[in-house]
């Protein structure tokens, strides 16, 4: 399970909801991050999809993923598209999860940081919409 951080606001850019990655979106709600793994050989891959990008293969299966990794990469936005004007300055970073895969979300949080540093994956609920991030593992408040 991973931390839940309700805002009690909409979500400034929903995400694109599809068949084949509601599921994604349906355990994120739970506190639960998963993705797909090919199902012969159990590799992973982020974000979900309904076929394996390295052997092409459809037998695709889903997986829980721990949610914890390693801060690879961070920057802070000043200029941001319109739909979230109202959030600058806010963070943005690369995680690379224990399980071998590399993401980019946002970085929660105003605790100091740097590469190498200990991260968990959030699910942050909007009134609207799910999304998730990413947050130091040495503390946590709120943006």
């Amino acid at each position: 399970m991973i931390p839940i951080v309700d805002i009690p606001s909409g979500h400034p850019y929903p995400q694109r909801v599809t068949e084949a990655t509601a599921p994604f979106w349906d355990a994120l709600r739970e506190g639960r991050l998963i993705t797909t793994a090919n199902a012969t050989t159990g590799r992973p891959t982020f974000p979900p999809k309904p076929i394996d990008p390295h052997t092409w293969s459809q037998d695709v299966t889903w997986i829980e993923l721990a949610g914890r990794g390693t801060l690879y990469s961070f920057t802070t936005i000043h200029a941001a598209p319109d739909a979230f004007v109202d959030e600058v300055p806010y963070r943005v970073c690369v995680v690379d999860l224990d399980e071998g895969l590399r993401l980019a979300t946002r970085l929660w949080g105003s605790d100091e940081v740097r590469p190498g540093d200990r991260v968990e994956i959030i699910a942050v609920r909007y009134t609207d919409h799910i999304s998730f991030a990413a947050r130091s593992l040495s503390g946590s408040d709120g943006r």
